[in-house]
């Protein structure tokens, strides 16, 4: 992926350097950067990796799934908290992973932490299985394991 990237900052570079102008623009090294893109995207197989900015994708599609995990999880705490009598009880539960390596698991662990309503306590030493603290067990375990399993697929996206 490095490899891609800095190969489009070479043609863009070239492309700038290239056309005959008295002065250097940026926006004629922005295009070069959309032509290294479309050179790049075709030549992709070559560099025997994903094509870089599927990444970058994936990247921006994994925000979008915690901001929305959040905003939900948000207002089911706040729903719970507003209740004339508090009717929760909280609940450890376990949940064995598919991720591999720390950055993957560290990833999947503070997403979880940040939502509302869960807590990852603790990982075991394989990195193999969260244990996971829930506000209220009976009714956030599956919305919680809805959001590590939609966490998961994003997070092995963006780093396989």
């Amino acid at each position: 992926m490095p490899a891609q990237f800095l190969f489009n900052l070479f043609i863009a570079f070239l492309w700038m350097l290239l056309q005959d102008e008295d002065e250097l623009k940026i926006t004629t090294f922005f295009g070069g950067f959309i032509v290294g893109i479309v050179i790049i995207f075709l030549m992709h197989r070559f560099f025997h990796t994903q094509f870089y900015l599927r990444r970058l994708y994936s990247l921006i599609k994994l925000i979008f799934i915690f901001i929305s995990e959040l905003a939900a999880s948000s207002l089911l705490i706040i729903k719970q908290i507003l209740s004339p009598k508090l009717k929760i009880k909280p609940g450890i539960f376990t949940y064995k992973t598919e991720l591999r390596g720390d950055w993957e698991i560290t990833t999947l662990a503070m997403l979880l932490t940040l939502t509302p309503g869960s807590v990852v306590m603790e990982v075991n030493p394989d990195g193999d299985m969260f244990y996971i603290h829930a506000m209220d067990i009976e009714q956030s375990k599956a919305d919680v394991l809805r959001s590590i399993t939609k966490f998961e697929k994003a997070i092995m996206e963006v780093t396989r």
